[in-house]
């Protein structure tokens, strides 16, 4: 058996060798390093993937984030609607804006952001809500929209997790998840279901003017050479990671399927145990596994997956610390045991390997090593 990897990259690339580098090589040749011909082709397949008109490509998700946030104009003060339990870099924008983000407890089986929640929180200083699509499955949208629509609040979704995760609304309509909101942005770090092999990222949207502005924005905030129409960032995806990434997003289904096979093991090995609950499926959404997630009871989570690594198993905490916990986000207005669902998964969760270069023989020596820590 190979050695388990969290995300194995080097299989992938070989995986995707011949493809890949053909595709490097190529954008060598053409020496068209930044905002060449492979850069408006991934956009315009991942528009289409997505569903939306527009893609507009940067240089990570949390530059997504931020352009974001800059080309709706938000004001210092606006108050910002974001989880607790998720990446810092949710509300790492927001402070750096200087909004103010204001924290919301998750649904304790689905980990997203919980709607009632959400509505307690509104003032009417708020301005968004960032659901964020954690570890591969959709925020409830369908009443998340119609509490923003009430209000007349924008809606970004943080699709950096669940890129290709479909929601199905009340009506049976289908959108992919980062299709929803007025804005979706997502990432393209090597680790997500749809990587590139450095940094990359994308913003989503379907509103002409917006979309306007976001690419002003990305670019320095031009609208026109050396002509600048708003205050703006230089944030790029270089046309190497655009070409990787097209392969990648030909593949992207794929991938999928395998992490949702990859799940289904897992998922028939641990049902009913007794110290662990597997990853809910919500009704409402397809989960694309970017992670694989358990909750850990009656037992000692850090044992466990000390356990794992003695095995050969590596895991990791996605997320030890809630963000109100965190000393760069502490805020008088929160205090430990505000958010008992976030602060009992920090506590309790454990993510183990799953991609899709996972080998049977590897998927069945995971299975084996957990449970033997409780037999």
């Amino acid at each position: 058996m190979k050695p388990i990897q969290m995300v194995d990259l080097v299989a992938q690339y070989q995986h995707n060798k011949a493809a890949m580098d053909e595709a490097v090589l190529g954008v060598l040749a053409s020496a068209k390093f930044i905002g060449g011909p492979d850069v408006k082709a991934f956009s315009e397949e991942l528009a289409a993937y997505i569903g939306v008109k527009h893609v507009i490509p940067c240089a990570n998700g949390t530059d997504a984030l931020q352009i974001a946030m800059m080309a709706l104009d938000f004001k210092p003060g606006d108050e910002i609607i974001v989880p607790t339990f998720t990446y810092v870099s949710t509300a790492e924008v927001i402070a750096l804006l200087r909004l103010t983000p204001v924290l919301v407890d998750v649904d304790p089986h689905t980990f997203n952001i919980d709607i009632a929640a959400l509505e307690a929180a509104i003032t009417p200083k708020t301005k968004a809500i960032v659901p964020v699509h954690l570890f591969g499955q959709s925020a409830d949208m369908a009443p998340l929209l119609a509490l923003a629509q009430r209000h007349n609040l924008y809606v970004i979704e943080d699709n950096a997790q669940a890129i290709g995760a479909y929601y199905t609304f009340p009506d049976g309509t289908r959108k992919r998840a980062g299709a929803m909101g007025v804005i979706g942005c997502t990432s393209f770090y090597p680790s997500k279901n749809l990587p590139c092999y450095g940094d990359g990222g994308a913003i989503f949207t379907d509103d002409d003017t917006l979309a306007l502005k976001l690419r002003q924005t990305a670019n320095h905030g031009q609208n026109e050479l050396y002509k600048f129409a708003r205050v703006g960032v230089n944030s790029r995806l270089d046309t190497l990671q655009a070409a990787i990434l097209r392969i990648n997003l030909a593949n992207l289904d794929q991938y999928i399927a395998r992490r949702q096979a990859v799940a289904a093991r897992y998922d028939a090995a641990f049902a009913g145990h007794p110290n662990l609950t597997t990853p809910a499926l919500a009704p409402y959404s397809t989960h694309v596994y970017h992670q694989y997630t358990l909750q850990v009871q009656g037992a000692d989570r850090d044992a466990l997956k000390a356990h794992l690594a003695q095995h050969q198993v590596p895991s990791m905490v996605y997320y030890p610390i809630p963000l109100h916990q965190q000393d760069a986000y502490r805020d008088p207005r929160y205090k430990d045991g505000d958010f008992p669902h976030s602060e009992r998964l920090c506590a309790t969760v454990i993510s183990l390997p799953i991609h899709p270069e996972l080998a049977d023989d590897q998927v069945e020596h995971i299975i084996r090593s957990v449970s033997a820590f409780f037999a």
